[in-house]
């Protein structure tokens, strides 16, 4: 079984959050997937079906974003999956601008608490992950206090635009559950601004 997990904070004062980008991409491709009605399973709310031939679940923590890794307890108990090939994090990225996107087979936290927290419980740096940009475009805008930033709403504008990356990131996430993350890059990397 392949695992989406996308991270956020529960909440209804964060559903429009920077930081919980994560989510609104799981609830897109839960709808355009149609997998059904998320259900409470253990400390996340989760969806499981078929794309394609591919058993995939969608995982959203409900910890807070810092604890997020801790439901992938009960997966990496499976003997035959592996973080390394059958995981996908989609998370919020403040170094990339919006509008951006970029997938890698692996990496740093690069400061990110919810990345962190991933890589203690899996024990390592080699997942997959979507990183979203949530960077102002305009450089005259400062971010200021970072967790302010990350925890405040996007404008309208750039809501807009990240609402009309979905696509892109349904078209990255089925080519990742059929022909792994390398596919994946190489078809959006060079296209992700």
């Amino acid at each position: 079984m392949k695992i989406i997990l996308g991270l956020g904070n529960p909440g209804k004062q964060y559903e429009r959050t920077r930081h919980n980008v994560g989510w609104w991409v799981l609830d897109h491709l839960a709808d355009v997937w149609h997998l059904g009605a998320w259900k409470s399973e253990g400390q996340a709310q989760v969806v499981n079906g078929l794309v394609g031939n591919v058993k995939v679940r969608l995982v959203k923590p409900q910890t807070f974003m810092n604890l997020s890794g801790a439901v992938l307890a009960t997966y990496l108990k499976r003997p035959f999956w592996s973080p390394k090939t059958d995981l996908l994090v989609v998370v919020d990225d403040v170094a990339l601008p919006v509008g951006s996107y970029r997938l890698r087979p692996q990496g740093s936290a690069g400061g990110h608490n919810g990345l962190k927290s991933v890589e203690h419980h899996v024990g390592h740096r080699d997942y997959a992950r979507l990183r979203i940009g949530i960077q102002p475009v305009d450089p005259e805008r400062r971010i200021g206090d970072l967790a302010d930033y990350v925890l405040s709403p996007f404008g309208k504008v750039e809501r807009e635009e990240i609402l009309a990356l979905m696509p892109r990131f349904t078209d990255a996430a089925e080519l990742w559950l059929r022909d792994g993350i390398v596919a994946a890059m190489n078809a959006h990397n060079g296209n992700a601004c």
